[in-house]
């Protein structure tokens, strides 16, 4: 940790700055939240975030009666030393209603921007999508008929459609090929729930490749 952090954040009037708390893998941003230098400080000794509540006049620790903790991977402060940017781990939703973030709320999209938004957090909805039909199995569902034939039937189906996306590719057919990685990146997903393992997890994996 960088020594005299506590000195150097420009806390205000009240003894408060603000923190924008950002899912390290999906760069979406979860809420935002005031922290003291008590909360800062339990924050960086816990490894999970800690803020000050301004309305009850009181430290809470995110998750403590919901289990939805964060965990902290890395602090940043702008460069006027007065906003604090915490990358985390979540570990369910950030918003007391339920919610991922706790801006789910959208009033304005411009067309572009809200179509490129929407199309990377694709992934993000099919799991969801996705582990929605593994708890509730839905009659009729397609994902549903995977996962009631198991995991030699999905198996079977990544193997299918990788075999597809090879024989598009090499045929230079792109049409083709952009159905068939859409139709691999599914039964993956699928896979990786029926394995238990988060779409988040590989994120993390690309990300540290990045790093070096």
């Amino acid at each position: 940790m960088k020594e005299n952090v506590l000195t150097e954040i420009k806390w205000d009037q009240n003894g408060l700055v603000p923190a924008i708390v950002q899912d390290i893998s999906t760069k979406e941003v979860l809420t935002l939240a005031y922290m003291n230098e008590l909360s800062l400080g339990k924050s960086i000794e816990s490894g999970e975030t800690w803020f000050y509540s301004r309305s009850r006049q009181e430290l809470w620790h995110k998750g403590e009666t919901s289990g939805n903790t964060q965990r902290i991977v890395e602090m940043k402060y702008d460069c006027d030393q007065d906003a604090l940017l915490v990358l985390v781990n979540p570990v369910g939703p950030a918003c007391h209603k339920g919610s991922v973030s706790c801006f789910a709320e959208s009033f304005y999209r411009g067309k572009e921007e809200a179509s490129d938004f929407e199309s990377s957090m694709i992934l993000q909805q099919l799991e969801k999508l996705i582990a929605d039909r593994f708890e509730k199995r839905p009659e009729g569902a397609y994902t549903t008929y995977l996962f009631e034939e198991g995991v030699d039937k999905i198996l079977k189906k990544v193997g299918e459609e990788s075999a597809e996306v090879i024989i598009a590719a090499k045929n230079r057919d792109k049409e083709e090929l952009k159905w068939e990685v859409a139709d691999l990146f599914y039964h993956t997903l699928v896979l990786l729930r029926e394995q238990n393992l988060p779409l988040k997890e590989i994120l993390n994996v690309l990300q540290e490749r990045h790093k070096k």
